[in-house]
């Protein structure tokens, strides 16, 4: 999936929330208004309980008292509404935050493994390049060997001839004696005409890129970001990513994941 369809799908989900997060503060903002106007009322109910509590008799006192109670009662109700909503919203919130770091981890994990795979072709690619050469210069090194194995005989007919025109001595005359040098000179830049070959070069081959890289957390990906370690030793993840279990600074003291935490409560 590209950057563009995930930004496309988080814009998607995020169409809503507007909406939502507005109506929930126009509730708080009822039920806070609605405790003030309770509270206000407590006020007056208290103000006129202890200005006349020497005039009235214990019955009456007693329903004044529970009346306040009351109060007091409603007041907390809309409060605990209150609180419950701000909870509500906090986790309308932080569901596109988790979303988002997810999203944002595996398209990071996408990434990886496609510089993965086009490091691994890039070096499938120069490994064959590399036979290509070798099989080229394997194929020139016959063809050179073949024109020296040409060269050798021709030098070998000529001389031959040579040797039948002046019947095979070395005379001291100024003619033959000239004739002798000719044919040297002609035997040496035939033989010269002959390649040499020389060992090519050791070809060093880039050092292949273990593949395999190990992954952690509960999410069942490779490490990026902030990362956090589980304190039992024995658990079988060792390490987390801070978002997967609703982390964002590092806590004081030991710290144990969701599956570590759970078994030692069984315990």
């Amino acid at each position: 999936m590209t950057s563009a369809s995930y930004l496309e799908h988080y814009l998607d989900s995020l169409e809503h929330l507007p909406i939502e997060l507005q109506r929930n503060f126009n509730l708080m903002r009822d039920l806070d208004s609605r405790a003030q106007g309770v509270m206000r009322n407590i006020d007056k109910l208290a103000d006129d309980f202890l200005s006349n509590i020497k005039a009235l008799s214990p019955e009456k006192k007693k329903e004044n008292m529970s009346a306040i109670q009351s109060q007091f009662n409603k007041a907390k109700e809309f409060g605990d509404d209150k609180v419950q909503l701000a909870i509500q919203t906090y986790e309308l919130v932080d569901k596109h935050i988790r979303r988002l770091d997810s999203d944002l981890a595996r398209f990071e994990s996408e990434i990886q493994d496609k510089a993965l795979l086009s490091s691994t072709r890039t070096q499938e690619e120069s490994a064959t390049q590399k036979r290509g050469r070798k099989k080229a210069k394997d194929k020139e090194k016959k063809k050179r060997v073949a024109g020296g194995s040409s060269a050798e005989e021709e030098v070998s007919k000529t001389a031959r001839k040579k040797q039948k025109k002046t019947g095979g001595k070395s005379g001291t005359g100024p003619g033959k004696g000239a004739t002798t040098t000719t044919n040297s000179a002609t035997e040496n830049s035939l033989l010269s005409a002959i390649p040499i070959n020389h060992p090519s070069a050791v070809d060093v081959l880039d050092m292949p890129v273990d593949p395999n890289e190990p992954t952690y957390c509960l999410c069942h990906q490779v490490s990026y970001g902030e990362m956090i370690g589980c304190d039992n030793p024995d658990c079988p993840i060792e390490w987390f990513h801070f978002a997967c279990v609703g982390l964002s600074t590092k806590p004081k003291g030991k710290w144990f994941c969701p599956k570590c935490s759970a078994d030692r409560k069984k315990k």
